[in-house]
């Protein structure tokens, strides 16, 4: 499938809402929590197992997208939507018989590794034909794209609750559901694939920078720099930072005001969680715009240096004010998603826009990564300190400290960022022809 070349006259602002229909769709995993429970009493199964689809699908996102992001390179942002639309809406079906069947390991296989696959490829598809069609403003582009992943949630997880309030929580409602879902997603993501288009020519923007300009480092290269591996440290430990307070949000601020005079009940603690997905959401197109007027290193700092401030604030006030504990959270949350948002931006800056999209694929392994680490962070402490006979906001003081020295891993590392050594620099085409030419008379 050869990528789409935009007409002439085409406007470069179809292409965000393009990326959004496949963000948007795949966004749905973050609303996973709403089939837990009626999975866990229709199929008789754990927390832990039924949180695997889930985990699998995390996992199998950053695997395809680093293992899979020279191919939406090398074959264009169409290809790359069109197999996330497959794989992402064939594995909700593979889901609907599995729970139809009560196979759960049809669940598994669906949802968790063929969806996945689509979650990877799909996160990834937008991201280098956004920059190229933004040079001059690539946080506000992937911004925009990279919101719809956060805010997916939003949409599917009411739509999913009512869904299975039509339909029923038992296995042949959650069946229906999964059906719904898949076929539903399939239609809307069809628009992106249908939307989409790369640039010309090397000026998409009249009178605008190249998308081309400055050094150019392919993927294979970028694995061998230091800025590389400090932004896969520097991505991780932000992760783990906010993840770390998303797994756990709804009891978490439940225990922290458990013993006080005004209790958060289990609607509050809800609302609790929606606040923090609409921090991160807006955060994604808030704080990567802002990195566009004061760059990507300075929004990194703010990220991880104010971050580790809001949780030195909930660690020794957070127990006191209820106002104070929600707001710091947000801010966290809010630095969670625009870190995911800028780090595009800030490869373009290091790397150039020649393989942007299989650099931030590999990436992804830190999302990964961070995605086990922050929630066994927290969990595994809370569970030693509740096996201590702690409860309350002692449940999770040691872990903050913990995330807090995580932030000043991710600082150092952002301050140990240079611009990248030219001998990673691949030669500018014209200096190649040039190049050769020279070589033509001495070889004859």
């Amino acid at each position: 499938m050869s990528p789409p070349v935009a007409p002439v006259g085409w406007s470069r602002w179809l292409v965000p809402p393009a990326a959004l229909s496949v963000h948007l769709s795949i966004g749905q995993a973050y609303a996973w929590s709403v089939f837990k429970p009626p999975l866990e009493s229709a199929l008789g199964l754990s927390g832990t197992q039924s949180a695997l689809p889930f985990q699998l699908g995390i996992v199998m996102l950053g695997l395809s997208a680093a293992f899979g992001g020279t191919l939406v390179e090398r074959n264009g942002p169409r290809w790359a939507m069109t197999v996330a639309l497959v794989c992402f809406s064939s594995g909700f079906l593979i889901a609907s018989l599995g729970a139809a069947t009560e196979q759960y390991w049809l669940i598994v296989l669906g949802y968790g590794f063929v969806g996945g696959i689509g979650l990877g490829i799909g996160y990834i598809s937008p991201v280098s034909t956004l920059i190229k069609w933004f040079p001059d403003r690539p946080g506000m582009a992937t911004g925009i794209a990279i919101m719809g992943f956060g805010g997916g949630a939003l949409i599917a997880s009411p739509w999913s609750a009512q869904m299975l309030e039509s339909f029923g929580a038992d296995s042949s409602g959650i069946a229906v559901a999964f059906l719904v879902h898949g076929l539903t997603y399939a239609v809307f993501m069809t628009l992106g694939v249908l939307l989409v288009r790369v640039p010309r020519g090397e000026k998409p923007v009249s009178g605008g920078p190249s998308a081309f300009e400055g050094p150019q480092v392919s993927a294979r290269d970028a694995l061998r720099t230091p800025q590389f591996w400090c932004l896969w440290v520097i991505l991780c430990m932000n992760v783990s930072a906010g993840i770390g307070i998303l797994e756990k949000a709804a009891p978490m601020i439940t225990d922290f005001f458990t013993e006080s005079s005004t209790p958060v009940s289990a609607g509050a603690a809800a609302g609790f969680v929606a606040l923090l997905s609409a921090a991160n959401m807006a955060g994604r197109i808030t704080w990567s715009s802002t990195s566009d007027l004061i760059g990507r290193k300075n929004i990194y700092r703010v990220y991880l240096g104010v971050g580790a401030l809001m949780y030195l604030l909930i660690a020794q006030f957070g127990d006191s004010s209820k106002p104070l504990f929600i707001g710091c959270a947000l801010v966290i949350h809010s630095f969670y998603g625009g870190g995911f948002a800028t780090v595009p931006a800030y490869l373009k800056d290091l790397f150039g826009t020649y393989q942007v999209g299989a650099i931030h694929g590999r990436l992804l392994t830190a999302w990964s990564t961070a995605g086990v680490l922050g929630p066994l962070i927290v969990n595994w402490i809370a569970d030693r300190q509740e096996e201590a006979g702690k409860s309350g906001p002692d449940l999770y003081g040691t872990s903050f400290f913990i995330m807090i020295g995580l932030l000043v891993v991710g600082f150092v590392a952002n301050e140990l960022v240079r611009p990248v050594h030219p001998r990673f620099h691949i030669p500018a085409p014209r200096e190649a022809t040039d190049a050769v030419q020279r070589q033509q008379p001495e070889s004859a």
